[in-house]
């Protein structure tokens, strides 16, 4: 074959081949471009896209006049992909300097990094480990602020971006801490942090954006985003001012009498908002772990203990109310009282004695007591207890608050049966013991403790709490018959302590042995109740003081009692009382 027609042959097959050749390309850039356009822009999209979490902005607690107690404030975490910044060290990267005509410069690597350093207050060669090496996500500062932020991201420097965080802050420490509560690295752990999370929390949103190769953010790509719904704050019924001097008040007699523990509560009679709730020990929510962890709820509400005499209160009321006795009923009582073969005596030392019943409350006589209530049913016993909230639970809404301990009748013990009319035998709180003392300074209405007055969304809006319709428990009668028998105790009796210059107190002592954890007892349980001005009361308060040490006779919750119930009634502007103490008589 001529030679001619051997090259004409091979060139018609090059060319053949590389039609063909041209063809598949063609095909293969026709689908790519047209028949599956979406899904490859969709893919070369999906790798530049970049995810960020906007947490919601947890909502605020507040005092009852609005003074922040716990509040969040938005903080971010700095980031950098190190791979990003490996390409740039010889030449440098480009950065914005006009926004507007999208001027340029070029900066070193070096001086990005000095710049970066200066910003976040960091040494120059600590943050270069952070922000240089081959890990895609390196964390270079934590927890700064917006401008520190700002500044840091006006760098530009490679593969940096921040992510939006919150930081939980609680201005007043520990005033209030325990009921408060506290925030830990899985979330809410302790008090209203934690029991209203859901009110707080608010919803999360999303930022959705674009990441070119150089780790700097696509200005006009995508900018998806999901808002964030910030949570309610919560406006308390606690008093800062109250409850910062009622800590300091019970810290320092816990402190004076090397007690365990003690506290202070106190409610507003006729709405049974709690003013204030204080601990002798108490945990900064800013550092929780400095305090002991049985220390960390407020033992007010988690502890529950034999109160002793100031539940006699509950065994008068009954006996009144079932029109067993009169204030001026008469009794001849012994040195001892013997009933189904239980004695029982008195904390001092009487020969036999004609006492009223107005007398027998005053001087806190056990025996008289038993002679009393034993006039009740043992049903009727534990009716009254129940029915002033004993062995129930208070409703504040605090984690770890009990109901304390009340048996029913027909596992009552022959000793018990007596016992639970003076305080022993039972166990309540010392939010129960304010809250049963409420019913009296209420004229005879129980009302459920508030600690919760307001919710507040993030616009501002108010949603106020109205306290829940009481239960009548005794009559006005027996109330105003009951106020005047505290008095008495205060003016004649066990509750001299107390007593105060300008206002009238009706009040109530209460000692009682401090069970042991092994059994036994090892200790005594001190208590001071008191409502005042007595001729229209318009706050209960509280003190409980667990294990003093020293001679009882000289150990005096009362001292207490008088610095907070004083505090209270002036702050609130209550007028002093005009008229004079009015008292039953003790003996007859």
């Amino acid at each position: 074959m001529p030679r001619e027609r051997i090259s004409a042959r091979r060139l018609r097959i090059g060319l053949a081949l590389i039609l063909v050749m041209l063809l598949v390309l063609g095909f293969r850039l026709f689908y790519l471009q047209a028949l599956d356009p979406a899904g490859w822009a969709k893919a070369a999209v999906g790798k530049r896209l970049t995810h960020v979490d906007v947490p919601a902005i947890r909502g605020s607690i507040l005092d009852t006049n609005g003074k922040v107690l716990a509040r969040s404030v938005e903080r971010f975490d700095l980031v950098v992909d190190q791979t990003h910044a490996d390409s740039y060290k010889d030449e440098g990267y480009d950065r914005v300097v006009n926004p507007e005509t999208g001027e340029k410069e070029t900066i070193s690597l070096e001086q990005g990094l000095r710049e970066l350093a200066d910003a976040l207050g960091q040494d120059v060669d600590t943050l270069s480990r952070s922000l240089l090496g081959d890990d895609p996500y390196s964390v270079i500062a934590t927890g700064v602020t917006p401008q520190v932020k700002d500044k840091a991201v006006a760098v530009h420097f490679p593969g940096i971006y921040a992510k939006s965080t919150v930081q939980r802050i609680y201005p007043k420490g520990q005033v209030a801490g325990s009921i408060v509560g506290f925030m830990n690295a899985e979330g809410p752990a302790a008090g209203l942090e934690l029991m209203q999370n859901e009110r707080l929390s608010g919803e999360p949103g999303s930022k959705t954006f674009e990441i070119g190769g150089d780790g700097i953010r696509i200005p006009y790509a995508t900018n998806e985003v999901v808002p964030a719904k910030d949570g309610q704050s919560i406006r308390l019924t606690i008093n800062e001012d109250l409850q910062w001097y009622a800590q300091q008040v019970i810290g320092a007699q816990v402190e004076e009498y090397d007690a365990q523990w003690g506290n202070i509560v106190v409610v507003e009679a006729d709405t049974g908002k709690v003013r204030a709730m204080a601990e002798s020990t108490t945990p900064d929510p800013n550092n929780p772990g400095k305090t002991l962890p049985e220390f960390r709820l407020p033992l007010s509400v988690t502890a529950s203990y034999e109160p002793g005499s100031t539940t006699k209160l509950i065994t008068m009321a009954a006996a009144l109310e079932e029109g067993i006795i009169e204030p001026t009923s008469k009794f001849e009582i012994p040195t001892s009282y013997t009933v189904d073969g239980q004695t029982f005596s008195d904390a001092f030392d009487h020969g036999t004695v004609h006492m009223t019943a107005a007398g027998i409350f005053a001087k806190s006589m056990n025996t008289g007591t038993v002679m009393i209530g034993e006039q009740l049913s043992k049903q009727k016993r534990y009716e009254w207890l129940q029915k002033f909230g004993i062995g129930q639970p208070t409703g504040i809404g605090l984690n770890g608050a009990t109901a304390g301990l009340l048996a029913e009748p027909k596992d009552w013990d022959v000793r018990q049966q007596y016992t639970v009319l003076f305080g022993q035998g039972l166990a309540q709180t010392s939010l129960h013991t304010a809250m049963a003392y409420q019913i009296i300074a209420n004229d005879g209405v129980r009302l459920k403790p508030q600690l919760v007055e307001a919710y507040i969304d993030p616009d501002g809006t108010e949603h106020i709490i109205e306290p829940e319709e009481g239960e009548r428990v005794v009559s006005e009668d027996t109330a105003g018959t009951l106020r005047k028998m505290l008095e008495t105790v205060t003016e004649k009796g066990s509750g001299k302590q107390g007593k105060l210059e300008e206002y009238r107190v009706g009040s109530k002592t209460g000692t009682a042995e401090a069970s042991s954890p092994q059994g036994g007892y090892d200790g005594y349980t001190l208590s001071y109740a008191g409502m005042a001005p007595l001729e229209s009361p318009e706050y209960v308060v509280v003190v409980t003081l667990q294990r003093p040490q020293g001679d009882l006779y000289y150990l005096l919750p009362g001292n207490s009692f008088k610095k907070v119930m004083l505090r209270v009634l002036q702050m609130n502007n209550v007028p002093p009382s005009t008229g004079k103490p009015e008292t039953f008589p003790l003996e007859y």
